[in-house]
C-alpha cells in the first residue's frame, strides 16, 4: 500500500463549478481504487509541482478570459522566467478547463495552464477537456468521455493507480454510505443561555459567520472582507410598467460599520430565503426547526471539504438552513441525483433517480434539472419516497451564494450610501414554469420603511477607477451602465476644483420610452459645460435598437462617432465596457478594430494588435455577465 501513487487534483474555482468537477472526478479515481488528494490551488505550495508524479487540473475561465482568484498566486509562479524549460521534466499531467463558448475568449485559463505546463517540460496524459456551459449536457457532456480516456491512459503508463484496472469501479454504496460531515445536536440546557432574547446586529453578523463557517460550501468572503450590513432608502422603478423588463435603482444606507468602497467596485448581497419554502424543505426532510446543531467535518484530513472554522457556539437547524443551503432557488448537481437514488424505497423512484445519474441518462437529467432549474425542494416532492439524512443534504444541497452588483455610486457624491442599478429577473421555463431570480427578486420586493438589513460584502471590480486626467471612452448597455454612473459623479465632484479629461458614453436600450435607464442624468451631465458635454471634449450617444425598423446598437453610434473615439484613443483614452457578456463585448471590439483602422489609416491586422496593445497596457477593461 506504501508505494501507491497518490493522484493530485488541483482546482480553481470562482463559482463552484469547477470544485464540483474536480470532486466528480476524484470520486471516479477513487471507485476505481486510487488515492486521491485533492486541493485548491490556493492551499497547494507550487514550488513543489516538479516532485509530484501526475496531477489533474481542474480550471475554470471567469470573464473575460480571467484566471478565478484563488489561482491568480499560482499562475503567477507559473509565468516567473527563470523557471526553466525542464522545471516540469517528468511530470504527467491532465487539464480540464471550465468555460462558456458565448464568451471571447472561452475557456482562456485552461489553454494557456496548458500550454504553460508543457512549456515548463510536463508530459500531458490525455489532450485538454474543455467545457461548455452553452452545451445542452453543461460541461459534463465534455468530462465523461475525457475521464474514459484519462483512466485508461494513466493505467497504462502507471498501472499501481488503479491496481485492479481502470474499469474495475468500487460498487457506488460504499463510498455513498459516509457523508463528509456530520451533525453534532445540542441538549437546550447548556445552551438556551447564550441565545440572547432580542438579538442585535452584532448577534445577527456572528450568526452568520458562525453558519457560513460550518458549512462545507466555501464562503471566502466571510474571511477575507469586512462585511456590513445595509437599510434600503430608495426603491425606484427605471423602466416603464408593462414593457416587459424590470430594472431598478436601489440606494442604501449603512447601519453598521461604513466601509470605504470607491466607483467601479462590486457589492455583494447575501439574499433572505422564501421562508415558506424553507419550512416546506425542513418539513418534508423530517427535520426539527428549532434543534440546536454544530456542524463539522467526519475525517480531519478530508480532501472533500474545505477547511473551515469549527464554531463553538450552537446554531438553530432552521437558520442554518436559511444562511447557508439554497434550497428554493438554485439546481441540485448531478451528485445529488445519484445519493438520493440510494435513500429512495419506492422501486420506480429509484430506478429514474439512477437513469438520471447514469451517462445515459445525462441529457434527460439536463432537460428535466437545469433547463427547469428545478430547485432541490422540488425534486425531493418528486421523489418522495427518499428519506435523506441531514449530513447528505448539508453536503449536496447547492451553498447559498452572495449575488454580485457593479455599485453605481460614488462615495464622493453619496456617503454613507451605496447604490446599485438591478434587473429583476423573471423567466418561463420550456415547461411553462415561472422562475425569478432569489436575490433581485428580494430586493424588489422590500420598501424603504421596513426594518431590514442586508447583509453585503464589498469587492474591487474589473473597472478600476480612472484618475481624473485620463480620457475616457465607457460603453455600457442595459445596466452595464451602472459602474459608469459612479464615475461620472465622481468625474463631476472633481471637475468642480480642478481640470478633468473628457468622456464619452455609449448608451444603449430597446426603447426611449420604456427603459432609458437613468434618462435625466445623463442629459444633465451632457449639458452646460458638464463632464459628458461636447464643450469638454466629451459626449454622449444612445443607440435605441427597437425604435426604428433596424436594429440600432452601441457599436453602430461608436462606427457612426468614429473620429471622436480616434481623437481621444489618440490622446491616450482608456475604454473601458460593461453589460451582457452574449455578444455585446465581441460586437463592441470589433467596431474598435474598424475605427482604429479606418481613422488610424492601417490595416485590420495592426488594429487588432494595436488594440491588443491597450489591453495589455492595462487601457481596455471589460466586465461582462451573463
Amino acid at each position: 500500500m506504501e508505494d501507491r501513487p497518490k493522484l493530485l487534483i488541483l482546482y480553481a474555482t470562482q463559482t463552484g463549478n469547477a470544485l464540483d468537477a474536480a470532486e466528480r472526478v476524484g470520486r471516479e479515481a477513487e471507485r476505481r481504487g486510487c488515492s486521491v488528494k485533492l486541493l485548491s490551488m490556493d492551499e497547494y505550495d507550487v514550488s513543489s509541482l516538479p516532485h509530484e508524479d501526475t496531477v489533474i487540473f481542474v480550471a475554470s475561465t471567469t470573464g473575460q478570459g480571467d484566471t478565478p482568484d484563488s489561482m491568480k498566486v499560482f499562475w503567477r509562479f507559473l509565468l516567473q522566467r527563470n523557471l526553466s524549460k525542464h522545471w516540469l521534466e517528468g511530470v504527467h499531467y491532465a487539464v480540464f478547463g471550465l468555460g462558456d463558448s458565448g464568451y471571447q475568449k472561452y475557456n482562456f485559463v485552461a489553454k494557456k495552464l496548458d500550454k504553460r505546463l508543457a512549456d515548463l517540460g510536463a508530459v500531458a496524459v490525455v489532450e485538454k477537456g474543455l467545457g461548455d456551459d452553452q452545451h445542452p449536457s453543461g460541461y459534463e457532456a465534455a468530462l465523461d468521455p475525457w475521464m474514459s480516456s484519462l483512466w485508461s491512459i494513466l493505467n497504462k503508463i502507471n498501472p499501481k493507480f488503479f491496481p485492479q484496472g481502470s474499469y474495475l469501479a468500487i460498487p457506488d454504496m460504499k463510498l455513498i454510505d459516509q457523508p463528509k460531515v456530520q451533525i453534532t445536536y445540542h441538549g437546550d440546557d447548556n445552551v438556551d443561555s447564550q441565545l440572547p432574547t432580542n438579538p442585535d446586529l452584532k448577534w445577527i453578523e456572528m450568526q452568520i459567520g458562525w453558519a457560513r463557517s460550518m458549512s462545507p460550501g466555501k464562503f471566502t468572503h466571510d474571511k477575507t472582507r469586512p462585511g456590513c450590513f445595509l437599510k434600503m432608502i430608495k426603491n425606484q422603478p427605471l423602466t416603464r410598467a408593462g414593457c416587459g423588463k424590470d430594472v431598478r435603482h436601489f440606494e442604501f444606507e449603512f447601519v453598521s460599520s461604513v466601509i470605504e468602497y470607491v466607483a467601479g467596485g462590486v457589492l455583494e448581497v447575501l439574499p433572505s430565503q422564501d421562508s415558506a419554502a424553507v419550512d416546506a424543505f425542513i418539513q418534508r426532510c423530517s427535520l426539527d426547526p428549532d434543534a440546536l446543531i454544530t456542524v463539522h467535518p467526519r475525517e480531519k484530513d478530508n480532501h472533500f471539504l474545505h477547511t473551515c472554522t469549527i464554531a463553538k457556539v450552537p446554531i438553530k437547524l432552521k437558520t442554518f438552513v436559511e444562511l447557508t443551503m439554497d434550497v428554493a432557488s438554485a439546481s441540485p448537481r448531478r451528485y445529488f441525483f445519484e445519493v438520493i437514488s440510494y435513500y429512495a424505497t419506492a422501486p420506480h423512484e429509484k430506478e429514474r433517480l439512477q437513469y438520471f445519474a447514469s451517462p445515459e441518462g445525462r441529457d434527460d437529467l439536463y432537460q428535466y434539472n437545469q433547463k427547469e432549474r428545478r430547485t432541490v425542494l422540488e425534486v425531493l416532492e418528486d421523489f418522495p419516497s427518499v428519506k435523506m439524512p441531514f449530513e447528505w443534504l448539508v453536503q449536496l444541497v447547492p451553498p447559498l451564494k452572495t449575488r454580485a452588483f457593479s455599485i453605481s455610486s460614488s462615495p464622493s457624491a453619496h456617503p454613507n450610501q451605496v447604490h446599485l442599478t438591478v434587473d429583476v429577473v423573471s423567466w418561463t421555463t420550456p415547461f411553462k414554469r415561472k422562475r425569478s431570480g432569489l436575490c433581485s427578486m428580494w430586493l424588489a420586493k422590500l420598501h424603504p420603511e421596513q426594518s431590514i438589513y442586508v447583509p453585503a460584502w464589498f469587492r474591487k471590480g474589473t473597472l478600476p477607477l480612472p484618475p481624473p486626467s485620463l480620457p475616457l471612452i465607457l460603453i455600457g448597455p442595459g445596466t452595464g451602465c451602472a459602474p459608469f454612473r459612479g464615475f461620472v459623479e465622481e468625474r463631476a465632484i472633481q471637475s468642480e476644483s480642478n481640470a478633468t479629461a473628457p468622456v464619452i458614453f455609449f448608451f444603449g436600450c430597446r426603447n426611449e420610452e420604456n427603459d432609458f435607464l437613468y434618462r435625466d442624468f445623463w442629459l444633465s451631465h451632457s449639458q452646460e459645460g458638464g463632464v459628458l458635454s461636447e464643450a469638454k471634449g466629451g459626449g454622449f450617444f444612445v443607440a435605441f435598437s427597437r425604435d426604428q425598423p433596424q436594429k440600432v446598437y452601441v457599436q453602430h453610434k461608436m462606427r457612426e462617432n468614429s473620429r471622436a473615439i480616434w481623437k481621444l484613443l489618440s490622446k491616450g483614452a482608456a475604454v473601458y465596457v460593461a453589460g451582457s457578456s452574449t455578444k455585446m463585448p465581441s460586437d463592441v471590439l470589433s467596431a474598435f478594430e474598424d475605427i482604429v483602422s479606418t481613422e488610424g489609416g492601417l490595416s485590420k491586422e495592426s488594429a487588432v494588435r494595436w488594440l491588443r496593445a491597450l489591453e495589455k497596457a492595462g487601457s481596455y477593461h471589460v466586465e461582462a455577465w451573463s
